[in-house]
């Protein structure tokens, strides 16, 4: 990954440097301030390839600065970070359309795969709409149990997805949802064991995307995962990432064994989604 330009606000002195610290380490430009109101009263903030904000315990700045860059349609993916204790401000960021999160103290190496998983889905793609309206795709993948293969799946998905027009790269959580639901097939469904099948499907259209994940292990209770919609739970280690599932995808149920997953991410409202469907032909739109 190569240089790029982060913007980072923490009110926290001691944490702001430490996270200057590491970034610049890692060969990015970084620049640092103590508040949301500063950043937003900076006339580059667009030339940032990422922002990294902290959260009251109220979450309120980093509402304002997930807002304010909506407001301002600039498409810049912002991270936000929390201590390892309830924030209500995580669920709604994520609401919001917060790219990921970082626990404080930060780590790292969580840090900089963080970063730079974040950094890999801004990308940008053009197709032709008047064709987008007719598009329905569907892919499937039958893969051994091996964390290796995820990116590869990752950025296929993700390119469709983009060119589909479903979701903007730069604002769009919807790898993080991906990511932890085939990491969560291949580690505690497979146990990792090389000669089980994780089978991915994904049905696409410019209206939605829908996901199924099923893997060969024995399955579990899914009531016994801490309740996703209580964020309480979001820094326990156990349920995390069916917790994120459930708060970044629109709907998300799993089979009655515990061993298939189904998310659906529909499209976001915006200038590009509103003209796809006005091109739609009439009787596609009456069935929407």
């Amino acid at each position: 990954m190569g240089r790029r330009r982060i913007l980072i606000v923490d009110s926290n002195d001691e944490l702001r440097r430490s996270l200057e610290s590491v970034l610049t380490e890692l060969g990015h430009e970084v620049v640092a301030v103590g508040s949301s109101d500063e950043a937003l009263a900076r006339d580059d903030l667009a030339d940032f390839d990422l922002v990294i904000s902290d959260l009251t315990e109220d979450g309120d700045a980093g509402m304002q600065l997930l807002s304010e860059l909506r407001q301002k349609r600039l498409l810049v993916p912002v991270v936000v970070s929390a201590s390892e204790a309830p924030s209500p401000g995580i669920i709604k960021a994520f609401r919001m359309g917060a790219a990921n999160y970082l626990r404080r103290p930060y780590d790292p190496e969580e840090l900089r795969q963080i970063v730079e998983k974040t950094l890999s889905y801004k990308l940008r793609f053009t197709e032709d709409a008047k064709l987008l309206p007719y598009v329905r795709e569907r892919i499937e993948f039958e893969l051994p149990s091996d964390l290796k293969l995820m990116n590869g799946v990752l950025n296929y998905l993700m390119e469709r997805i983009i060119k589909l027009g479903i979701v903007k790269p730069e604002s769009s959580n919807l790898f993080v949802a991906l990511d932890e639901a085939i990491a969560n097939a291949i580690i505690h469904g497979n146990r990792n064991d090389l000669n089980k099948i994780v089978r991915i499907t994904a049905e696409l259209t410019p209206k939605e995307a829908r996901f199924t994940i099923e893997d060969e292990g024995d399955g579990f209770d899914v009531g016994s995962v801490p309740d996703p919609r209580d964020p309480a739970n979001l820094f326990k280690p156990s349920g995390r990432g069916v917790l994120l599932i459930f708060n970044i995808m629109d709907e998300a149920s799993y089979n009655e064994r515990g061993n298939r997953l189904t998310m659906v991410k529909r499209a976001e409202d915006s200038l590009d989604a509103r003209l796809i469907d006005a091109l739609a032909p009439d009787e596609q739109r009456s069935r929407s």
